[in-house]
This record gives structure tokens, C-alpha cells and sequence, in this order.
């Protein structure tokens, strides 16, 4: 399988990304950068934290017109994974590939710290290798991750099975305590915590690989045959 890290003038854990595929999952993958207009040699899109375009405006609301972003919105279109942490997730709620708006965390207070989250959804691409409800150490670093969406969104959520992990013990005020969601289709995850700085015991966890392993498991079953 062969991923696609993108990367936008700001982006910072590009890195964190590329070794959890390259490293720890053995995996092909590559960087692209943002002005990118061909995305379909790759298999899974990967769009990393950091702050695209110094967060100026709006955090995601500047990186969503780069031309990479319309190839990604074709790749979820045409069903591949595509994963958004962090600043990734609010890139995509900022192309509308999620539902939902991002707010200052409630403390305003940008928070960089291990938290507990319980896979609430482990039927989806992102999340087969997981039990249902199991718990798992993955480290959040954010600002801006107070997730929100109005009464009608929260439902449709909820009856779709959108919420794929929720927090514990809640952060940063997010509503109903989401931590990642998926689209309808189930391809496209946004997530505020970072799996990909938790895929080895020596960075303190690697509970996030399982997610990285869940991805290549699916498209294995989907796209790999046998005699």
C-alpha cells in the first residue's frame, strides 16, 4: 500500500507521520507537498498536524484552497482512506470532507499531553484491529480542538455511527466529548489526537499503530487477491 503524507508550509509532524508508515508499519509512502495536482498513484492520504500557513485566519481555513486539497477531496470521493489529524482534521472540516467547526480549546490554552480514548466505533477502516470500547493512550497537542456541530449534525452522527473515539476525560469542552469522526462512507477520518506519535513503546505508547494497521488490513482485503 502506498500513502501520501501531505505537506503544507507550516506542517510539523510530517515527520511523525512518514516513520510511523515507513518505520513501524513497513509501508511505502511519500511526501507531497501542497501545490501537488496528482494524487492517484497513492493507495491512503495522510494529512499531518501542525499549523498550515500559520493558522492565519482560521486554523485548516487557508490550507483547504491549496491544489493538493482538490485532489484529496477526488481520492475520499473515489473511496480511499484519508486520514486528518490535528491540523488534518481541521483541514477537512474546512473542505466540508467532514461535518462540523473547530473552536479554542476551553482553558485557552494550547494543551500537549498523553490522554485516554475509548474506540467507540471499531468497524471502519481506521479502527478493525481495536476492540469495541477499548481504551487506548494517545497523545494530544492543540489549541484548537473544542470540536462542534449544531443539534441536527450531532444526530446524524450519532444514529450513522460517525463517532469513531471519544474522550475519557475531556480536554478541551468538546462536544459530547468527540475526539475523531468519520463521513458517511466511512473513508475519510479526522481525529485531534496523534496515533501517529504513539506507534512504539518507547514514545511512550503504541497504541496508535493499530489504527496505521487497520488501514492496510482493509485495503488488503479490498484490493488484494489470492489464487
Amino acid at each position: 500500500m502506498k500513502f501520501a503524507v501531505i505537506v503544507f508550509p507550516g506542517s510539523n509532524c510530517d515527520v511523525d507521520m512518514y516513520h510511523a508508515i515507513k518505520d513501524e508499519l513497513g509501508e511505502e509512502v511519500e511526501y507531497v507537498w501542497h501545490d501537488e495536482t496528482d494524487l492517484s498513484q497513492f493507495d491512503g492520504i495522510l494529512l499531518p498536524g501542525g499549523f498550515s500557513y500559520g493558522d492565519y485566519l482560521r486554523s485548516g481555513a487557508i490550507a483547504r484552497f491549496s491544489n493538493v486539497m482538490k485532489e484529496v477531496v477526488k481520492a475520499a470521493e473515489a473511496g480511499k482512506p484519508v486520514l486528518g489529524v490535528c491540523n488534518g482534521f481541521q483541514i477537512l472540516l474546512e473542505v466540508g470532507l467532514l461535518p462540523g467547526a473547530m473552536k479554542r480549546n476551553e482553558n485557552l490554552k494550547f494543551m500537549c499531553r498523553p490522554v485516554n480514548l475509548k474506540v467507540a466505533n471499531n468497524e471502519t477502516t481506521f479502527t478493525s484491529a481495536y476492540a469495541k470500547d477499548e481504551v487506548i493512550s494517545i497523545p494530544i497537542a492543540h489549541g484548537e480542538g473544542n470540536y462542534y456541530c449544531d443539534e441536527q449534525t450531532l444526530q446524524t452522527l450519532k444514529e450513522n455511527n460517525q463517532i469513531v473515539f471519544t474522550y475519557e476525560t475531556n480536554p478541551n469542552g468538546s462536544l459530547v466529548d468527540i475526539a475523531g469522526i468519520t463521513n458517511e462512507r466511512g473513508n475519510v477520518l479526522g481525529m485531534m489526537p496523534h496515533p501517529e506519535r504513539a506507534v512504539d513503546e518507547l514514545l511512550g505508547s503504541a497504541d496508535g499503530l493499530k489504527l496505521f494497521q487497520s488501514i492496510v488490513k482493509n485495503w488488503r482485503e479490498s484490493h488484494v487477491t489470492t489464487a
